[in-house]
């Protein structure tokens, strides 16, 4: 009876894991031609050399090239030192929009970090980079 019982639940959560990983988007699965599309004008920002201590800010623009609204649903930074922010309401085709990152360059050294941009368009996905190099602060 133990068997039947193992058996049994190593069954069931072998098909529970099989259909967790099931994406919601099958490959090849025809896209609405009337759906949203986002397009940055640059998906890289080089701040250069920037003084330790000193936030940095860049404004990454993008266009809605898609025929429907678009909404960005999240921005999330690769680590807790870069801080996005994203304009919030939807974008109408043919307007712009902008996804703002902040690096707190609080260590000296390169750096590259990342903001993934979540939305409701075709390429639902866009990762933003942000890199530069932090000059240690001259010591008084």
């Amino acid at each position: 009876m133990k068997r039947i019982i193992l058996s049994v639940m190593i069954a069931f959560g072998g098909l529970m894991t099989a259909s967790a990983q099931t994406p919601d988007v099958q490959p090849g699965a025809p896209v609405d031609p009337k759906a949203a599309e986002v397009k940055f004008e640059k998906e890289t920002h080089d701040f250069g050399s920037i003084p330790q201590g000193t936030p940095a800010t860049y404004e990454f623009v993008f266009k809605n090239t898609g025929k429907s609204p678009l909404i960005i649903t999240n921005a999330a930074a690769s680590c807790g030192c870069t801080t996005p922010d994203w304009t919030r309401e939807p974008i109408k085709p043919g307007k712009t929009g902008t996804v703002k990152a902040t690096y707190n360059a609080a260590s000296p050294g390169p750096f590259t970090k990342s903001v993934t941009v979540i939305s409701n368009a075709k390429n639902s996905t866009v990762i933003l980079y942000l890199k530069g190099d932090v000059k240690p602060s001259e010591a008084k």
